[in-house]
């Protein structure tokens, strides 16, 4: 396979994984529909910076240990689980006081806090280790450099269409919802609606396998 071949069919992939909905984008869009734009980019930047080091975890074979040992496995998703619920809690407590733009009653989520919980709910997700640990040796080739350093720059590459692509979603998700959370009604509901998003996710990292 040429170059060309080979990063056309790598980037094709990265981009079409990255576009399809998943945890994580459900999660980036859940905080820009509650909070806007900025507090958006700050999970998905969170949520990126999580993922480094799931590929450094990849490079250097610990994700391997991680996806080989069911108890190490189970402790990482519980934790991570448990922190998705815990944000479902915070949802449902603020009953839009949190979302609405207007209220100056309480202080909005802080694009740095975003950000500090979008590398916790990465880190604390062992499918994005089995994820990188299954794409990326796909396209491991022989001749180009050793194999930790070409999962590095591989998982580098995918994180930063993953960034592109999660931006343009905050981007359009936020211009779309701008209007709706100025109301104190539907901020309410999208607090209960992310709270909602929020519980099954952690539910169904709870009850998800190593396989």
């Amino acid at each position: 396979m040429s170059d060309f071949s080979f990063w056309l069919l790598f980037f094709s992939t990265a981009l079409a994984l990255n576009i399809a909905p998943g945890p994580d984008l459900l999660y980036i869009l859940t905080k820009t529909i509650a909070n806007g734009k900025k507090v958006g980019i700050a999970s998905s930047l969170g949520v990126c910076t999580g993922a480094l080091f799931h590929v450094a975890a990849a490079a250097v074979g610990l994700s391997a240990i991680l996806v080989s040992s069911a108890f190490l496995f189970s402790i990482v998703k519980f934790l991570g689980a448990g922190y998705l619920i815990y944000l479902a809690y915070q949802s449902f407590r603020s009953a839009g006081t949190s979302l609405n733009i207007k209220s100056e009653e309480q202080p909005k989520e802080s694009a740095w806090t975003a950000f500090k919980q979008g590398v916790l709910v990465d880190i604390l997700n062992p499918k994005v280790a089995i994820f990188f640990m299954a794409f990326l040796p796909q396209f491991i080739r022989d001749g180009y450099g050793s194999v930790p350093i070409q999962l590095l720059y591989l998982g580098l590459l995918v994180i930063a269409v993953a960034v592109v692509v999660e931006v343009i979603y905050v981007l359009v998700a936020s211009k779309l919802t701008e209007k709706v959370r100025s109301s104190k009604t539907a901020s309410v509901w999208i607090d209960r609606v992310v709270g909602t998003i929020f519980t099954g996710l952690g539910l169904k990292l709870a009850i998800s396998s190593s396989i």
